[in-house]
This record gives C-alpha cells, sequence and structure tokens, in this order.
C-alpha cells in the first residue's frame, strides 16, 4: 500500500536551516508529483511546495519562496524539503503528499519549531 514516512522536523532557532524527507513506497515514485503542506496551530493546512514528476519543476508558496528547496531522489523513492532562514511563523507540522488516481495519501507529518 501507499506509504509516505517524513523525518527531519525539530527545534531550530530562527535564522536557522533543517531538512524534512520523505520514504514513499507502494506506487511508482517517479511518475508522481510530490507535495509539501504544512498546518500550524489553529490554521488551515496549505500547500508549501510542489515537485513534478519530471524535469522536475517547481513550485513554492510566496512565504517560503527563496528560502525553501524541494527536491527529490527518484532512486531513493524520496522527495526532500530544505528549509533555510527559518523565523517563528514556518513552525507547524510538515506533510508529505501525493495525489494518486483520485485520493490524496498522507504521511504522519513532522513537528517543525522555530524558536529562540
Amino acid at each position: 500500500q501507499v506509504q509516505l514516512v517524513e523525518s527531519g522536523g525539530g527545534l531550530v532557532q530562527p535564522g536557522g536551516s533543517l531538512r524534512l524527507s520523505c520514504a514513499a513506497s507502494g506506487f511508482t515514485f517517479s511518475m508522481l508529483a510530490m507535495n509539501w503542506f504544512r498546518q500550524a496551530p489553529g490554521k488551515e493546512r496549505e500547500l508549501v511546495a510542489t515537485i513534478a514528476y519530471s524535469d522536475p519543476s517547481t513550485n513554492y508558496a510566496d512565504s517560503v519562496k527563496g528560502r525553501f528547496t524541494v527536491s527529490r531522489d527518484n532512486a531513493k523513492n524520496t522527495v526532500y524539503l530544505q528549509m533555510n532562514s527559518l523565523k517563528p511563523e514556518d513552525t507547524a507540522v510538515y506533510y508529505c503528499h501525493t495525489y494518486i488516481r483520485g485520493r490524496n495519501f498522507w504521511g504522519q507529518g513532522t513537528q517543525v519549531t522555530v524558536s529562540s
């Protein structure tokens, strides 16, 4: 079955960096776009970054452009989110996501806390 497992979250000071990973299995990873979402307490889940299956082209939310970079390694079935210059407002649970034949699939999420 489809599995998405995130890792790499944690506590970091403002201005710091983290790299999130999402290991995928149960589907043909190289043929699907992958997304990173986040959800802060009391807020709706928002799309942070998308990477296409080929090219691969990327898109970012305005709030993270220039600070976050999404990438993928199709040989490892893994998608990454490099987060630099982190701000307190980046604090959220970050989720890996893909969409297969009309269904949304989510990982369990990884907590990112940006605080001094």
